[in-house]
């Protein structure tokens, strides 16, 4: 699994066969802005989720549900009627274990496919401690495991499973009869993701030690703008073949006037 968030990112993941495409509220951060994932909306979970269905037609999309769009299982179902009807989502993701499992519970009981996850949930992240290692100690890996087993148990069809210690994430998966998909949680997990923008270096933020660049697409863009600079202030740009011509007698014509 991988993020994307626009036509061209969620093209390129598809195109390169990615199996699942996230179109996570990490967008807030890496795409926005925004110091956090908190301050995403839901407008901005459907235009960003549209762009990369536009993208990804074929491809298995699923759509985060941002921070306080599901408190409720009203609000948890109003906010994934607009990913899926309006964004073009087969999935809607949201955040939590055994606390949010009466809203999980009137999703799948209407239909909607829903992706569980666990351990660091960033858009809490600042009541767990930060953007740190959880479960650590026995109560909260506890808590963890328990959460996972009772998104199983509400109807979850996998759950992600964030900065969590590597024999934990191999307990939960060997617990639990659906998929995990572990990002910065060891490699005993049934699948893996990570962000678009870190995975190719395009993001100029922290990048987590548990992430492999694959690409530093960030350093050649800029060497491509600067040289693109270079050339129209030195004139070279646009050079021969990069513009075009009209007839003379139009230009005679145009002279004479």
């Amino acid at each position: 699994m991988l993020t994307a968030y626009d036509y061209p990112s969620a093209r390129l993941v598809a195109e390169a066969g990615i199996d699942l495409i996230l179109v996570g509220d990490s967008l807030g951060m890496v795409v926005l802005g925004y110091e956090s994932t908190v301050p995403v909306t839901m407008d901005e979970m459907v235009h960003h989720t549209k762009a990369a269905r536009r993208g990804a037609r074929e491809a298995f999309l699923i759509g985060d549900l941002p921070f306080l769009s599901c408190g409720t299982p009203e609000q948890g179902l109003a906010a994934a009627a607009r990913l899926m009807k309006e964004g073009g989502a087969d999935s809607v993701k949201l955040e939590g274990g055994a606390e949010v499992v009466p809203v999980v519970e009137a999703l799948v009981r209407a239909g909607v496919p829903v992706l569980g996850h666990v351990g660091l949930t960033p858009q809490t992240a600042s009541a767990l401690g930060g953007y740190r290692l959880q479960g650590k100690d026995a109560a909260n890996a506890r808590r963890i495991l328990d959460g996972a087993v009772a998104l199983e148990r509400a109807g979850c069809w996998g759950v992600v499973l964030e900065l969590v210690p590597a024999p934990l994430a191999r307990l939960i998966t060997a617990r639990i009869g659906i998929p995990t998909i572990g990002i910065g949680a060891g490699p005993s997990c049934d699948g893996q993701v990570l962000v678009f923008h870190d995975l190719v270096g395009l993001y100029a933020g922290f990048t987590p030690s548990f992430v492999k660049r694959y690409a530093e697409a960030g350093a050649t863009i800029r060497d491509a703008v600067a040289r693109y600079a270079a050339e129209v202030r030195d004139g070279s740009f646009p050079g021969e073949g990069k513009s075009f011509g009209i007839s003379d007698e139009v230009l005679k014509e145009l002279q004479g006037a």
